[in-house]
């Protein structure tokens, strides 16, 4: 079916109960229902991949550092080209992008699962599909984040972007359980042949939507207006930075080093983005830990992982469902709750020495790191002025992704060298000590502007001495 003849599709107009219309406001957006279902189908699938990958190169080599070097070559492509797909989104049609970066997703799994199927996989095979795999998802994920600001605009985009952190984590929660019982009844090449042909569900979703037109960079009065709205703090730093990026009303510039500008100059672009980094070099590594506990600590096997997993995803839906229920103003230092939250849950799963106990703590582990992450990129995304949306996003997705590219041999190494409870207990110890390291910063800035506003109280008014004539 042509593009034409999928926007001369009118779907019915659906009528939300409203219970569910007051909690998620954002599903009242047709293209936004649409969107959502489309990731929620690939996002299934990802996942189902991701887990087939990492137990085949584990099958393969019997090597935890190979299945981080797999991770790295998935990521590494956003540390080269991350920032470049972030202005790819702010200067073209976001949907146009989306569709490409989909069919090319869709065709490098339709690879993968010809290769397993027919018996010639080898391990590089393997490392160089996950590197083109990573090229595309460095264009696709800044332009996916940031199309989400596109359809759905105002008060209900921090619903959205938790339902899109819903979708995902949903995906996380089924994908691993149908990835882990297809390896163990059909072979990895049917789970990697599954996530193929899943993309047709964002394909068709994207080709469907209408009113989703690139808005070109206008640098608004309106962009500079986001942060303020949201409650955020520092909110007179975020509109300094954007008054000074949006000096007019001509397009900004297509350069990566305005969007750099923008972060660096922006506290809550900044502040939240170090301390994902910081978790992010270890978390997004998570599936590599999970499945060295799986094969040497708990001898589960790829079902045993896959419950793993999906016990971090049950936690992450709750905790997506609980954010996406928010309705008080968003704030850096809930950022910061939200980061010691995850390094608790990540050190108490360290200690968990029984496997049911262990298990049950990864519901933690999960919540927690939804709500932190959530939390993060909500925050990055409002206080981003319309027209460096994309490269904010982008910038954003670099230090999480880039920090998981390196950190995935590292985290591999150590769960081989030293098991995979030090690997864990790492996890959530180093992040903690950044996290120490950027609440204690943002505690003294805090008390310095508090002591700051008590002196200009306590001074009293100049007299007025009058002149003589």
């Amino acid at each position: 079916m042509s593009s034409a003849a999928f926007h001369s599709v009118h779907l019915p107009k659906l009528t939300l109960p409203q219970g569910i219309s007051r909690t998620f406001p954002s599903l009242e957006n047709r293209s936004f229902r649409l969107l959502l279902s489309g990731l929620l189908v690939s996002g299934t699938g990802g996942w189902i991949q991701r887990i087939a990958q990492d137990w085949l190169v584990l099958t393969m080599t019997d090597s935890p550092t190979a299945v981080g070097v797999v991770t790295a070559f998935q990521f590494v492509p956003t540390l080269l080209l991350g920032l470049h797909g972030g202005l790819l989104a702010d200067r073209f049609p976001k949907r146009t992008i989306l569709l490409a970066t989909q069919v090319s997703m869709a065709l490098t799994a339709a690879a993968l699962a010809a290769l397993t199927l027919s018996g010639a996989v080898q391990v590089w095979h393997v490392f160089g599909l996950a590197f083109v795999l990573g090229v595309v998802a460095a264009v696709d994920n800044p332009t996916r984040q940031s199309f989400v600001s596109e359809v759905v605009t105002g008060p209900q985009l921090p619903n959205a972007i938790s339902l899109v952190s819903c979708t995902f984590q949903i995906g996380a929660m089924t994908g691993p359980v149908i990835g882990g019982v297809l390896m163990s009844t059909m072979g990895a090449g049917y789970a990697f042949a599954v996530n193929a042909a899943t993309f047709v569900g964002p394909i068709v979703a994207l080709s469907l939507m209408r009113d989703t037109g690139h808005r070109p960079g206008a640098a608004t009065a309106a962009g500079a207006a986001t942060a303020p709205a949201t409650g955020v703090d520092t909110a007179q730093t975020v509109q300094v930075s954007a008054s000074q990026v949006a000096a007019s009303d001509v397009p900004a510039s297509p350069r990566v080093r305005d969007g750099l500008a923008y972060a660096l100059h922006t506290p809550n672009v900044l502040w939240p983005v170090v301390m994902v980094g910081a978790f992010g070099f270890f978390t997004i590594s998570l599936p590599v830990t999970l499945a060295a506990f799986a094969k040497n600590e708990f001898h589960t096997g790829a079902s045993g992982l896959g419950l793993l997993n999906a016990m971090v995803a049950v936690g992450a839906l709750g905790g997506a469902l609980a954010t996406a229920r928010r309705t008080r103003p968003l704030r850096l230092r809930t950022v910061g709750y939200a980061a010691w939250a995850l390094a608790v849950a990540l050190l108490l799963a360290a200690g968990a020495r029984y496997q049911l106990l262990f298990t049950l703590v990864l519901v933690l582990v999960g919540a927690a790191n939804l709500g932190f992450l959530t939390k993060a990129q909500s925050l990055v995304q409002l206080a981003a002025v319309d027209h460096l949306r994309g490269r904010v996003v982008g910038i954003y997705m670099l230090v999480f992704i880039g920090s998981g590219a390196i950190g995935g041999p590292v985290v591999g190494w150590l769960a081989e060298a030293h098991g995979a409870r030090i690997a864990l207990l790492a996890s959530g110890a180093v992040p903690a000590v950044v996290t120490a390291v950027v609440t204690h910063r943002l505690a003294r800035r805090a008390d310095l502007r508090l002591g700051l506003t008590a002196v200009s109280v306590r001074l009293p008014r100049p007299s007025v001495v009058p002149r003589n004539h």
